[in-house]
């Protein structure tokens, strides 16, 4: 990641928001300073193209009024940052609450957000750290960490480092992290009926 050259001058969320430029890049708030996110690579994208379809056959089997989306930014509560996650689930039905969506297109309320992921990248301490703990304290209640090259710490996916995804499930108000690697199954509380493994995820990508 890069930062701008605005990075001098902290932003508020609205000022961030009256700033933000119409010029295909990604950009986030974070602590009052804008970020220029780097472009996603092509293994990034397979995964994303491959886990929407995914999610996208399960939503449509329960019926739930769920979309999915890889632009919208999430607020975090009491401090001045925004987030563009590589993939959340949007639950429709909530939107009617959220004062920021029909303009801004960003949600505040977990109860909008039933699942967020994020595929690690070379700033994999964003995923691990910073944004963990932004979403737990959101209270958004499944988190995905995509950890497909192995990129991650040791003391997250083991030395020698594996390739892993960990489901973040919040329970009392912190997130249980459960790995999953190989041909494991990955067990999601959103998404129960999910036939899907670790590996099936890591194969999407174009060798």
């Amino acid at each position: 990641m890069t930062q701008t050259q605005t990075e001098q001058k902290l932003f508020t969320f609205d000022e961030f928001i009256e700033w933000f430029p119409n010029d295909g890049k990604k950009y986030e708030l974070q602590n009052g300073v804008i970020i220029e996110m780097p472009p996603a690579t092509g293994d990034h994208t397979d995964i994303i193209g491959f886990l929407t379809d995914m999610i996208l056959e399960a939503i449509h089997q329960d019926k739930r009024p769920y979309r999915t989306s890889e632009s919208a930014l999430v607020k975090t509560p009491n401090e001045p940052s925004a987030c563009i996650p590589d993939m959340l689930v949007i639950n429709r039905e909530n939107l009617k609450n959220e004062p920021l969506w029909k303009k801004q297109s960003t949600l505040i309320s977990p109860e909008s957000i039933p699942l967020i992921i994020e595929i690690v990248s070379t700033n994999w301490k964003d995923d691990y750290d910073r944004k963990f703990y932004n979403y737990e304290a959101m209270g958004i209640r499944e988190y995905w960490i995509v950890d497909y090259a192995a990129l991650g710490g040791r003391k997250y996916i083991g030395k020698p480092k594996m390739p892993t995804i960990f489901v973040c499930d919040l329970v009392d108000g912190e997130y249980e992290m459960s790995p999953f690697r190989g041909t494991e199954s990955i067990i999601s509380p959103t998404f129960p009926q999910l036939n899907l493994t670790a590996q099936k995820i890591f194969d999407s990508v174009v060798v």
